[in-house]
C-alpha cells in the first residue's frame, strides 16, 4: 500500500530521456548530411581537421542532445506525459536519422 503522502511517479524524466536520444540521432543525420552537401557548412564544422567535418558534426549532435535532454527534463520532471506519442516521435526521429547518414539516401537527396 501507499501513503497518501507519497508523490505519483511520473514518466515526464524518462520521456525527455527517450525524445532527446532521437532528436540527437536526427540532428547527427541532419548535420552529417549537411556537412557533406554544402562545402560552407563543412568548413563551419570541420574542428580537428585530420576527421573534416565529422568532428564538428559529432560534437553539435552532442550539444544538442544535452541540451534538449536538459530542456525537456526540466519541462517534464513532474509530469506524466503520453509515452505513445513520445514513443512514436523517437521512432520517427530516429528512423530520420538513420536514413540521413546512410550513404545511398545522402547520394539520393543531393542528386547524385
Amino acid at each position: 500500500m501507499t501513503e497518501a503522502n507519497e508523490a505519483p511517479i511520473t514518466n515526464g524524466p524518462g520521456a525527455a530521456a527517450i525524445l532527446a536520444a532521437a532528436g540527437g540521432c536526427f540532428a547527427l543525420g541532419v548535420l552529417a548530411l549537411a556537412g557533406d552537401a554544402l562545402p560552407s557548412v563543412a568548413a563551419l564544422l570541420k574542428v580537428w581537421k585530420p576527421t573534416g567535418p565529422l568532428s564538428g558534426v559529432t560534437d553539435v549532435a552532442i550539444i544538442l542532445w544535452l541540451v534538449l535532454w536538459f530542456v525537456l527534463n526540466r519541462l517534464w520532471r513532474r509530469r506524466t506525459v503520453n509515452l505513445a506519442t513520445v514513443n512514436l516521435a523517437s521512432v520517427v526521429l530516429f528512423v530520420g536519422g538513420v536514413l540521413l547518414t546512410f550513404p545511398p539516401s545522402m547520394d539520393l537527396l543531393q542528386g547524385k
